[in-house]
């Protein structure tokens, strides 16, 4: 064999070493359904499998990362939910006739709650841009409110 394609002959054995390795041990395995769970936006799905795929192998990053991910995201989706959930007590508010001052504090607190929150949140680099974006909207929402409040 010349040395042409002794080279490229031993990386592709490599290549095929390497991706046995990772469909055959069972962290990887773990760790590679955790991504595809990530990727359809099954977050806690997702944490489940990689916190799993990392104690059985504790040198995963794969299941580190998507741990991590995981994690980040589902601050989003609780952030989300919680912004609705105050949104809509907000707007039941909104209906009466005439605003009480401590129906004001309650709106004033709430959205003090969600723009600390909001700050507190930290997004990565690989964070879905959809679960930002919307987390940014309603921050914009509470703090155009919390200055409609405090007029």
């Amino acid at each position: 064999m010349s040395n042409k394609m002794f080279f490229p002959t031993v990386a592709i054995i490599l290549l095929f070493i390497m991706g046995l390795f990772f469909l055959f041990n069972p962290s990887y395995k773990i760790s590679i359904e955790a991504k595809y769970h990530y990727e359809m936006g099954e977050y806690k799905e997702a944490y489940t499998l990689a916190k799993e795929a990392f104690a059985i192998d504790l040198y995963n990053r794969m299941a580190s990362t998507i741990m991590a991910q995981s994690k980040i995201s589902l601050k989003y989706i609780s952030y989300i939910e919680l912004a609705t959930k105050y949104m809509k007590s907000i707007n039941e508010i909104a209906t009466h006739e005439v605003i009480s001052n401590a129906d004001k504090a309650k709106i004033r607190t709430i959205c003090e709650i969600m723009i600390a929150s909001y700050i507190k949140l930290a997004p990565s680099v690989i964070t879905d841009k959809d679960l930002v974006d919307k987390v940014a909207n309603y921050n914009t929402k509470f703090e155009n409110l919390l200055e409609k409040v405090n007029q």
